[in-house]
Order: C-alpha cells, then structure tokens, then sequence
C-alpha cells in the first residue's frame, strides 16, 4: 500500500528518503514534489498547521485512482515533554491535539470544542501505533499541535497541566489529520525529539541527533505500516 508521509521542511523530508538509500523517485503535484522511497511518497509540506493541511490535501487529491494512500504520517522532529521524551527519543502519538485552537477567556483558555464547534483531536489507529512504537522503540502519548513553539518553563508547565498525557509538541499534526480526515484516510504522528519543551534553548537542540534518528524510524517502520492488517484502517481515528 502507498503512505504519504507530510514533514515541513526538505531537511526532515531528505531523512525520512535516506532510510532507503539512492535517490528517490520525484514527481510534481500542485505545490509541491512528492520524493518516493521504499512504501513511502513524501512532501515537505511547509511549517504550521495550515500549511500542513494545505499540502496534504493536494497531495491526496492528486494520487492516481488506482494507487490511493491507505495512510499519512506526519513526520518530522519536535520537542519534546521532559521527563517523558528525552532529547534523541522517538514519539508516536496515541493523539493528535490541537493545544492552542480556542479562545482565551477570563476564566482562561478554552479549547473551540468548549466554544461549541469544530473539533481539537484526532486519534489515530490503536494497533498501528502500537505496532509502529514497537518497531521503533518510541515513546506513546499526546503530541500536540500548536502555532507557537514554547519558549518558557510557565508555557510548558500550562501544557502540560491541560493535557498530562502530552509528550512531545509540533507544528503540523493536527493540520495533517484534518486533511486526512476529509477523505476518510487514517493518520499517524511520528516525532524525533530535538529539544526539551520549555525554555528556549538554540545551543541545546540536538537537531542533526534528531534526524538521524527519524532515518533510523523510518527503516523500521516501513516493516511495521506494510504489516498493518486491513481491518485496523477501520478503527475511528477521531473524536
């Protein structure tokens, strides 16, 4: 089966490619190029939310019909929540949450579900996720989405006393899953930690560690997605 694989930049989308070795197949679909490795057709879709969903729905529209995607990843590094994801770890997400999508109130932050419309997580396949952490050794639990990378210790600990499962933060799962979702394709997050979420710290990131790690996912996680039984792809994968 072909799986889209969606990253922000050509770094994370060149990491993801070498876990197969030569040069990838490159094909042009609106707005992007999709390089093709092993299972895998990928597109450095852009950062944030928006640009994610973007490029994810034209690359999922413009699949040939006798070749449809069975899956999308969004891939790609993050930080990650001390002490649960360490810098050089990996992450599969058992949800995708959009953290800062709502409205600041008196009372404090209230997430757009609690404003009575729209949606703020997605769930992807249970046993695709476990499969795949398996394969790979990575960390399950929430990442999150947000439009704002975290700065400071305060952020950080707000995050995580709104969401206590999260383990790491980036900026383009939930726009991914919300592409995906349109077209009743089922998602996965898959993240190599670069840096502690928190205060920011340039000199601290580890982000050549980061995605020589997501390489090394990759070429085992391909064994895991080609493994996944047809069935799974039913499973609801959102709230």
């Amino acid at each position: 089966m072909r799986v889209l694989v969606v990253t922000a930049v050509p770094a994370e989308r060149d990491a993801v490619t070498r876990a197969f070795g030569g040069a990838p197949e490159i094909r042009e679909v609106p707005g992007a190029q999709l390089h093709r490795a092993g299972p895998f057709d990928v597109v450095a879709g852009g950062a944030g939310p928006a640009a994610a969903a973007a490029a994810t729905a034209f690359a999922l529209a413009s699949a040939p019909a006798s070749e449809p995607y069975a899956l999308v990843v969004s891939a790609g590094i993050g930080g990650g929540f001390a002490p649960a994801a360490s810098v050089g770890s990996l992450v599969v997400a058992t949800r995708i949450v959009a953290a800062d999508l709502g409205a600041e109130t008196p009372d404090g932050f209230v997430p757009v579900t609690g404003l009575g419309f729209g949606r703020d997580t997605f769930l992807p396949p249970g046993t695709l996720v476990r499969e795949v952490a398996g394969a790979t050794g990575a960390v399950t639990g929430t990442v999150l989405t947000v439009s704002t990378v975290t700065g400071s210790a305060a952020r950080g600990a707000a995050l995580l006393a709104a969401h206590p499962g999260a383990v790491a933060e980036a900026m383009e799962g939930f726009g991914v899953a919300e592409a995906a979702a349109g077209l009743g394709v089922p998602v996965l997050e898959l993240r190599a930690v670069s840096n502690t979420v928190g205060p920011r710290d340039r000199e601290a990131w580890r982000i050549g560690d980061a995605l020589a790690a997501l390489t090394e996912a990759f070429g085992k996680t391909a064994p895991a997605v080609e493994g996944w039984n047809r069935h799974d792809r039913h499973e609801r994968h959102s709230d």
